[in-house]
């Protein structure tokens, strides 16, 4: 790896405010163009590190944008309470809460 973008959000700097980064032309990575904040530039290994730690939180969170995907919509959770409030026929509710922990079934937390 070396310098990504990821690292240095992580880190707390901006994109295109605090720095500038661009593609080596020798086709050997990417380099800091410009350094636009009053902060030191961060090292590569510090950037690396960054970047793993990012890598890492992002793969903890796989479940929750696996769920994400599956859950019912809001528009069918808001239509299920409406039946469930206003017309008390909570079979919508019902149903939508099996289909909700089908998925968390299928993807659980770690």
């Amino acid at each position: 790896m070396a310098i990504t973008s990821r690292g240095l959000e992580q880190i707390g700097f901006v994109p295109q405010v605090d720095y500038v980064l661009r593609n080596n032309s020798d086709g050997n990575g990417i380099f800091i163009k410009e350094w636009n904040n009053a902060s030191p530039q961060p090292s590569e290994s510090e950037i690396e590190a960054a970047h793993n730690e990012w890598q890492a939180e992002y793969d903890a969170q796989e479940y929750a944008r696996n769920r994400a995907v599956e859950y019912p919509s809001i528009n069918e959770l808001v239509v299920a309470l409406w039946e469930n409030v206003v017309e008390e026929r909570a079979a919508s509710v019902i149903e939508l809460e099996g289909l909700r922990q089908a998925v968390k079934t299928k993807h659980p937390k770690p």
